[in-house]
Order: C-alpha cells, then sequence, then structure tokens
C-alpha cells in the first residue's frame, strides 16, 4: 500500500529543488536516473532549455483560470518525472505554472521516477512507466485523479511515428515540434477537464 502523503511530504521536491538537482547534476556531467550516457545528457541539456523556455512563455488560458478557482478544497499534485524526459519538459511548467497561481488551493512537489518504482509501477501507461505523470492528491492523501504522461492526441500521434520509424531522433523532432506548435493548450485542455470535476 503506497503512502502517498509520506512520499509527498518525505521525498517530494518543490519544483524550484528538482529544476535545480537537474542542474546540479549536469555540471557533474549526470542526469537522473541511472544512465549517465551522451545521449541521455544530451537529451537533459536540451530540456533544461526547453523548461526555461515553457517557465517564460506558458499563459494559461482565461477558461482555464476561471476552471481553476472554482475548486472548493486542497489539494497536492505529486509528479513523478525524470529531468531527461522530453515530454516532462513541456509539461511540468504547466503543473508549476497552476499550483504557483493558486497557492491557497495547490501544493506541487516531485518525484524521480526510477527512485519511486513501486510508485510508478502503480501508475503505468499500457504497461509502460511512461511520464510524466500527475497524481492529484486530496487532503486525506488519497490519489482523486490521474494525468499524464502527454495529452491523448499526442500520445496517438506517437504511436503511429512509432510505427512508421525506428529512428528515435527524428520521433523526438516531430514530437517536440508538435509541442512548439500547441503552446501547452492541449495539455491545458485536458487538465481543465479533470479541473471540471473537482470544482
Amino acid at each position: 500500500m503506497i503512502n502517498y502523503t509520506n512520499i509527498f511530504v518525505n521525498e517530494g521536491m518543490t519544483y524550484q529543488e528538482y529544476r535545480s538537482l537537474i542542474n546540479e547534476l549536469l555540471l557533474n556531467h549526470k542526469t537522473t536516473g541511472p544512465d549517465d550516457s551522451d545521449a541521455m545528457l544530451h537529451y537533459t541539456k536540451m530540456n533544461v532549455q526547453r523548461m526555461n523556455r515553457v517557465d517564460k512563455t506558458v499563459k494559461l488560458n482565461d477558461t482555464f483560470l476561471d476552471v481553476l478557482g472554482a475548486v472548493k478544497n486542497k489539494y497536492r499534485f505529486l509528479v513523478i518525472s525524470e529531468g531527461w524526459c522530453g515530454d516532462a519538459a513541456q509539461i511540468v511548467p504547466v503543473f508549476d505554472k497552476i499550483a504557483a497561481s493558486f497557492t491557497d488551493k495547490f501544493e506541487l512537489r516531485f518525484v524521480l521516477r526510477d527512485k519511486n518504482l513501486p510508485l510508478i509501477d502503480e501508475h503505468l501507461t499500457k504497461g509502460g512507466r511512461a511520464i510524466p505523470v500527475l497524481l492529484i492528491l486530496d487532503e486525506k492523501g488519497n490519489v482523486v485523479k490521474k494525468w499524464g504522461p502527454r495529452p491523448d492526441i499526442l500520445q496517438e500521434l506517437l504511436a503511429g511515428w512509432k510505427r512508421d520509424s525506428s529512428d528515435m531522433m527524428e520521433i523526438a523532432e516531430k514530437l517536440h515540434g508538435w509541442y512548439a506548435k500547441d503552446k501547452t493548450q492541449t495539455t491545458q485542455q485536458e487538465l481543465m477537464e479533470i479541473f471540471r470535476d473537482l470544482a
């Protein structure tokens, strides 16, 4: 039985701590997780740039802000992520923006997937340990909503790209091209539906 409150309180990092950890590891030619290969370091460096860009540009749309404003109770966001994950780089700044915009309602913490395998194994996507995963906890520590690892439409596109090609660099280029054009709007739309249920 997973004690989500214990993980949130005792292992969870703030967004700033998560970002700082990734930066510190990079200075020592490491990334989060067990694989410090050149490829993983490259992904992580790119993802730091992506997070910086999304941090600066993400703007929650007015409808989403209204929905968030209508949420009645307090919730904790427990995010399972890793510094090398491209989807996470495009998405976790949105979680931070939500929590930072409504500090009276939401508290955000991050844990690393590869240090919390029993946790991610409770929240697999089609049998895989795909991230990021957002777990929304109520005040009793129960998971009331889950979202991730990426918007549904992109999940479908990605499956198609993987059927058509085994070139992961080409697939990553398409993935990040999609995120760049979308400007977090599809992510916000899907999250809005979740938060509507909490209003």
